[in-house]
This record gives structure tokens, sequence and C-alpha cells, in this order.
């Protein structure tokens, strides 16, 4: 690889591993990132899942480090989130592609509203979700995390928070999330053949960087910080489903 090469897939990972640990959806940017150093689509999705899969490692270990651990928080979630990927990857879905990512831009416009209601200063008061909801919501999220992928992140951080978490807090339970769906996904690309160790490592480096320092951006600089990129976040990726550019 040229020098040029090396540089943007340490960049843009980490430019993706602060995008992700703060909001989500900086795959955008390094699918594209590894397609553009000669990959096809199929290696390239592959090879990315190694980058994140290390973004959300480095994040974990720094939100702990900060005092701000999301891995006793995540458990609940993840056993219908899991549950959930397993359906979703295994079923066959009846709604065209164009039509589900539009009524999916549609939903993440929608779940923004709640999460911007809590821009104002001071605590949040309490709206916890009744469990059987909350559990129906992320079985939900996992059912489209293992049928598409592309958002899981943002959509997760943006129904942690309508179910009650701050959103410092959210971040710190959605990176242990990713954490382990991602590994759970690793293997299969694996064994597909369709991981580029070199260029994996080196995006994985950025992204681990990217990881720890949006971490570290997300615990100090608290809501006023990561409100900012959700939002941006979710715009820009419902504007694309929506086929707005």
């Amino acid at each position: 690889m040229s020098a040029l090469e090396i540089a943007l897939l340490l960049g843009g990972g980490l430019t993706a591993g602060v995008v992700n640990t703060l909001a989500g959806g900086g795959s955008l940017l390094t699918v594209p990132l590894l397609v553009l150093v000669g990959l096809p689509g199929t290696l390239a999705n592959g090879t990315n899942r190694v980058g994140v899969l290390l973004q959300n490692a480095a994040a974990t270990w720094r939100f702990r480090a900060e005092g701000v651990s999301g891995i006793a928080d995540a458990l609940p979630v993840l056993v219908p989130v899991v549950v959930g990927s397993v359906v979703g990857a295994t079923a066959i879905s009846q709604v065209s592609d164009e039509v589900f990512t539009r009524a999916f831009g549609v939903v993440m416009l929608l779940l923004l509203v709640p999460t911007l209601r809590g821009a104002g200063a001071g605590p949040r008061p309490s709206r916890r979700l009744p469990p059987w909801l909350r559990a129906t919501l992320f079985f939900a999220l996992g059912l489209y995390g293992g049928a598409f992928q592309a958002g899981v992140g943002l959509l997760l951080a943006l129904l942690l928070s309508v179910a009650g978490e701050d959103l410092v807090r959210a971040a710190s339970i959605k990176v242990v999330v990713i954490l382990v769906l991602t590994a759970v996904a690793i293997p299969v690309f694996v064994l597909a053949g369709q991981v580029a160790w070199g260029p994996a490592l080196l995006l994985g480096a950025g992204f681990a960087a990217g990881g720890e320092l949006g971490a570290r951006l997300a615990v100090r600089g608290g809501e006023r910080v990561i409100r900012p990129a959700l939002v941006l976040a979710v715009l820009a990726l419902a504007g694309r489903m929506l086929g707005l550019y």
C-alpha cells in the first residue's frame, strides 16, 4: 500500500472511531475508503468489522477507566438484541430494500425528537420504559442489525436515550453492545475469506485511537458534546436513506 493509502486508512479510522463512539454511522466513511484503496465491496464490509471491533473495545475500556462503565447496564439489553440479531440474519424479509431504508430514515428522525427534548440544562426526569416494551424495542433493533447492519449503533444510541438513559451512559452501553455483536459476526467474515488483514489492522489502529478519544470526549464534554454529534449523524444518515443525496 502507498503512504497515501496508509494515511487515509489511519485518518479515516480515527475520524470514524470518534463519530461511532459519540453517535454512530462512522462506517459510512470507512467502507468507501476501503473500496477506494482497492477492496471489493464484500471484502470491504468484512474488513471494516475488525476496525469496529477494536474501536468498541478501546471505547469500552476508556469509559470504564473514566468511571462510566456500561457493561452492567448492557447485559439486559444484550439478550433481546442478540436474539433479534440471530432472527434478523436468518429471516427472509418481505419488504424491498428501498421501502425499508426510507422507512428507517423516517424512524431515525422520529426518534431524534425525544432526544432533542432533553437539550435543556439540568437532569432529565426519569422516563424508564416498561420492561416488556424495552425488550421489544431492543429485539426489533437486533432484527435490524442482523438483517441490515448500517446505522445500528446510531439507532441503539437513540433507543437508549428514549428508554431514559442520559447520553453519556447511553454511549457507554452502546459500545459494549456493538462490541459483542461485532465479535459474534467477525468469525463469519473470516471463514468466508472476507477480511483483508493488512488494511483491517491499519484501519483498526485508527479506529481504536478514535474510540479511546471519543470516549474521553463523551465523558468530559457530556451531553453538550454528544448531542450535536448525534443530531448531525442522524440527519446525515436519514438524509441518505431518504434519497436526499
